[in-house]
């Protein structure tokens, strides 16, 4: 939409929240003008006392499709990204069948997003290495994914087997050659056991603080003798965080990420397989220190590791149920609600959800409102609250171990390129019009 002016009394800048007007033409930002600036041409949305935010960027989300769209897909997810204020994500490559480890995998991706135009926002994909897809690494990277995903463990499905350490050495090494970035998700497999039982506490048991943090030790030791940029995914163990501050302060390109359901779950609170992922939600005073983490800057990103299922596989108990948490449509509600709490303002979960993602994967023009920019935006009403139920949720499946939670903060309105795609997590109504969202490439707009 040309001619759009969107004014707040609480507009979140780079360099912090104030009062501003934000001129939209072509899609991108146009001009940041002073709230009480004259009347500029064409339309204008005076949002007071909602603030606003630019659109936030996930570059943690398991789509599913093509192959598993019984667990989520792409109309499903990225509907549920828009309510929730994510204007760009960036699916994984697994556990779509096939799982995006070569060029045709990819293409096959891209289709399934590209079908009727499924996306409600822009997406980007990411590639996966695992054994005996090397050779793939760079054609992929040509073909424009964002970077590379390996699993040090189990990742849960065959089709996308663990790297043994060799075949690790070796992606390291490829991935550099070109600069690329590998994402890990570091699980030290020696250090991991089956459940000794059922319950919540016999799975916490079974995947302990030392699995993370030797298996962070090693990304750090193969960054340090490879030279390839390293980001470590969903960190649930505070005593990775010495290791990872340490790597940062010695000049390694390595850096992390942690999920709203570890900054707000506790395994306290475990109730249900609602709550079981890997690695798993670890005790309150873990919790805090991953808090401390965020504000040192050791932790950079914050995304939602959204990983539906079918609601059988989330039956059973610890030991059986599918880890995952669908959390898509509500991370910034969750993490706001927490980060106020502790004393956090709105530009920090901003930086977390927005701009850092953005950084890590080098999406261009998303994760900031600056001038050039894509008007990728959110009216969000940080005061008001809702409770969170199910059938306001737009996943395929709405199983979500915040229900019955009140949170802070609700999406008004979410703006692609200017352009509303509008959902309510309060009350479950559907984004407006045709689907709008881009397919990314690395490097493209």
């Amino acid at each position: 939409m040309d001619g759009l002016t969107i004014r707040s009394r609480r507009t979140v800048l780079p360099e912090g929240e104030r009062p501003a007007a934000v001129s939209v033409r072509g899609g991108r930002i146009a001009a940041i003008s002073p709230y009480e600036s004259g009347d500029p041409p064409g339309a204008v949305v005076d949002l007071g006392d909602v603030a606003l935010l630019p659109g936030l960027v996930d570059t943690h989300v398991h789509v599913n499709e093509p192959g598993r769209t019984e667990w989520e897909g792409f109309a499903t997810a990225t509907r549920a990204a828009a309510s929730g204020g994510v204007t760009t994500l960036v699916d994984m490559p697994l556990n779509s069948l096939p799982p995006t480890v070569d060029p045709a995998a990819l293409a096959a991706k891209r289709a399934a997003a590209a079908a009727a135009g499924a996306c409600a926002v822009d997406t980007g994909f990411w590639g996966g290495a695992i054994p005996g897809n090397l050779a793939s690494l760079r054609p992929l990277h040509d073909a424009g994914v964002f970077g590379f995903k390996c699993f040090m463990s189990d990742s849960g499905v065959p089709e996308f087997p663990p790297l043994p350490p060799d075949g690790m050495r070796d992606a390291f090494r490829e991935i550099a050659s070109f600069g690329g970035l590998v994402l890990v998700h570091a699980e030290d497999p020696a250090s991991l056991a089956a459940p000794a039982g059922g319950g919540y506490a016999e799975f916490l048991a079974s995947r302990p603080p030392s699995a993370e943090r030797r298996a962070v030790e090693r990304v750090v030791r193969l960054a340090e003798e490879t030279g390839a940029r390293a980001h470590i995914l969903h960190v649930s163990a505070a005593d990775c965080l010495d290791v990872l501050a340490k790597a940062q302060a010695d000049g390694l390109p390595v850096t992390a990420e942690t999920c709203p359901h570890y900054l707000t779950l506790t395994a306290e609170d475990a109730r249900s397989p609602a709550y079981k992922c890997c690695p798993p939600i670890r005790e309150a005073a873990n919790r805090e220190a991953l808090w401390q983490g965020l504000a040192s800057g050791t932790i950079s990103c914050v995304v939602s590791d959204h990983s539906p299922c079918t609601p059988e596989l989330k039956r059973g108990d610890f030991a059986t149920a599918w880890g995952g948490i669908s959390s898509l449509q509500l991370g910034l509600p969750v993490v706001w609600t927490a980060a106020r709490a502790r004393g956090h303002p709105l530009h920090s979960v901003v930086r977390w959800m927005s701009e850092a993602p953005a950084a890590l994967a080098a999406v261009p023009g998303k994760g900031a409102i600056a001038v050039g920019d894509d008007a990728d935006l959110i009216a969000f009403a940080p005061d008001e609250t809702f409770t969170v139920t199910p059938p306001a949720l737009h996943h395929r499946h709405p199983g979500t171990p915040y229900e019955g939670r009140t949170l802070a903060g609700v999406v008004h309105t979410t703006w692609l390129r200017g352009v509303p795609v509008t959902g309510s997590p309060t009350t479950g109504s559907p984004t407006t019009g045709a689907p709008a969202g881009r397919l990314l490439t690395r490097g493209s707009r």
